[in-house]
Parts: structure tokens; C-alpha cells; sequence
């Protein structure tokens, strides 16, 4: 049995929400929040509310004891781009993407 807890369109590259949600993968989520919460990345927040998501999903939606919860899923996806310009020279323009992620994490009993 698997709860999950999805955060799409959050606006960060996924390259640096992975370098956080890889230190928690596998771990118990009493120790995962902990990881988190020293975390000094801006995404810790926002994988910490989808985490806890997920626990409240498990114990709310399935029964499952918050006590044995381990992360068994944690992995972060690209999402839509939002696509600016900006002037360079000689009236050329350059385009920015500006990346999101779609974050998952699905905890499970051990």
C-alpha cells in the first residue's frame, strides 16, 4: 500500500529540486522531515509540505501508521516551461526558459 502527494508547476529547475529530494529517498519520514528542515535550499519548503501531503494522505486515506512510513518513492519531473526573450545586440533577441518541476513523493510501510 502507497500513499502519494504530487506538487506540479513549482517554480524551480529541476536539476536543483533533485539535488534535495535525493537526500531523502528511502529514509524513514521522521528523518526525511529532519533532513529537511536544516535543508538551507529554497525547494526544502515546498518538498517538506508535499511530504507531508503524502504522510496525511497515508494515514487519512489508507490507515496506514505514521510511525513505519518510509519515502519509497521520490523523484522530480520537468513541467511547462515559461518562455521570455531578451534583447541582445543588433536587434537580435535571446530566449530564456524559465524551467518548473512537477514533484512526487509516494511513502509506504515498511
Amino acid at each position: 500500500m502507497e500513499a502519494v502527494a504530487i506538487t506540479r508547476q513549482v517554480q524551480v529547475s529541476p536539476t536543483k529540486a533533485r539535488l534535495v529530494i535525493d537526500q531523502i529517498r528511502g529514509k524513514q519520514v521522521e528523518q526525511a522531515l529532519q533532513i529537511l528542515e536544516f535543508s538551507k535550499k529554497r525547494i526544502a519548503q515546498t518538498i517538506t509540505k508535499t511530504l507531508k501531503s503524502a504522510i496525511a494522505n497515508a494515514e487519512n486515506n489508507h490507515g496506514m501508521d505514521v510511525d513505519t512510513l518510509v519515502v519509497s518513492k521520490a523523484y522530480v519531473d520537468g513541467g511547462m516551461m515559461i518562455k521570455r526573450f531578451r534583447p541582445r545586440a543588433r536587434g537580435r533577441a535571446s530566449r530564456i526558459l524559465k524551467r518548473t518541476s512537477n514533484i512526487t513523493i509516494a511513502v509506504a510501510s515498511e
